[in-house]
């Protein structure tokens, strides 16, 4: 019996997860990026140089609108870049958000502001220029957990 309890809690959490709803122009369905040549994979866990990618990387092209995927309050701002060289500071911006009991940042966004409510689907801002830093790479918004764990499972 209490394992029939705990699977029915268990399944109805995984039932309740939050969903992002769609974050940029062009993207409906918040596709994820696939693997750029050059560039490497967009998926959580993905190799990196320095260790694995700790987000997930949505197609986004450049200078598209980015909108809020719920009800959210943004927090401040977030850059992906501690030491950015002179053409990653094209793309060194982003804004930290809470929503639906989340905690994430979005990388790669010029946000219209950095505090602030936003209802779902109003405007945060624009995704930066990324084919200047990053030639032939698919233009993305990198969602990252506050936590760093998987956010593949809200989309």
């Amino acid at each position: 019996m209490k394992v029939a309890i705990i699977l029915a809690i268990l399944v109805s959490t995984e039932c309740s997860l939050v969903k992002f709803g769609p974050l940029c122009s062009g993207n409906p369905t918040n596709q994820a990026r696939g693997c750029d040549v050059k560039w490497g994979c967009g998926n959580y866990g993905a190799k990196r140089g320095h260790g694995t990618h700790k987000g997930l990387d949505i197609k986004c092209s450049d200078e598209a609108t980015v909108y809020a995927p719920f009800d959210v309050e943004l927090k401040g701002q977030a850059a992906p870049y501690r030491s950015p060289t002179d053409l990653q500071k094209l793309i060194n911006d982003g804004v930290n958000v809470s929503g639906e009991g989340l905690c994430f940042k979005l990388f790669y966004v010029k946000p219209d502001k950095y505090s602030g409510s936003l209802k779902k689907d109003e405007r945060i801002g624009k995704l930066l220029p990324m084919q200047r830093t990053y030639p032939k790479i698919t233009s993305h918004i990198h969602v990252q957990m506050c936590d760093r764990s998987d956010p593949t499972k809200y989309f």
